[in-house]
């Protein structure tokens, strides 16, 4: 399991490194169109913040196109590369064309079928919309659930993404989820809770711990 940031924002960026636990860092154009960078700046500067991968969405729609900018983003991302490519006709052949060069993973699944596809292309991920598929489809943990379902056994691995609360975090685990995508907010939200923050103080006001030494 890994859990990374969704982001393109330095600051986001250097704030999830120090955390310590956020392996990686996930991008879309939207989320690059928020960097005060050109999008290929971005992604050198990301790399810089992570030794764990930096994915990118590609923009273009048709096979040709798509490939030359999966290339382009290998180029400028190295090997730390995961390319984000969309669940259509189109995408799929282009996964099952780079996946054994550029690690793959094919975004916005929203059935099962689509999910039966990007395994059998050789996509590394298969990403799903969590709270987005709520919204459009009724349930999005069920569709993380189905997903998990088909695709066990094989090499690709189900990141969820578009979480919008911790307990929708920790269902798209519990469905079959294997990592987890999340905005700076949200990894911190998951990494605390109130009743932790009051039984620290607790303890902080009754107890007793060693004493710390101080250099002369």
């Amino acid at each position: 399991m890994a859990i990374y940031l969704d982001s393109a924002i330095a600051q986001e960026a250097k704030a999830a490194r120090k955390m310590g636990w956020v392996k990686g860092i996930t991008t879309n154009p939207t989320l690059l169109a928020k960097s005060d960078l050109s999008p290929e700046a971005t992604l050198k500067q990301l790399t810089e913040f992570t030794s764990g991968p930096v994915f990118y969405q590609l923009m273009a729609s048709d096979f040709d196109g798509m490939v030359a900018e999966a290339r382009r983003a290998n180029e400028i991302i190295g090997k730390q590369t995961v390319l984000k490519i969309p669940a259509t006709v189109a995408g799929f052949e282009v996964v099952a064309s780079v996946s054994r060069d550029i690690a793959c993973s094919v975004t916005a699944i929203y059935s099962p079928a689509q999910a039966a596809v990007a395994r059998e292309a050789g996509a590394k991920y298969a990403i799903a919309y969590v709270n987005r598929a709520t919204r459009l489809l009724g349930d999005g943990i069920a569709l993380v659930r189905d997903m998990a379902s088909v695709l066990a056994g094989s090499d690709t691995e189900i990141l969820a993404a578009s979480i919008k609360s911790p307990q929708e975090a920790f269902a798209s685990l519990q469905a079959g989820a294997h990592h987890l995508t999340l905005p700076l907010a949200m990894l911190e939200a998951i990494a605390s809770n109130e009743l932790s923050d009051k039984t620290f103080t607790e303890f902080a006001q009754n107890g007793i711990g060693i004493e710390m030494k101080t250099d002369l």
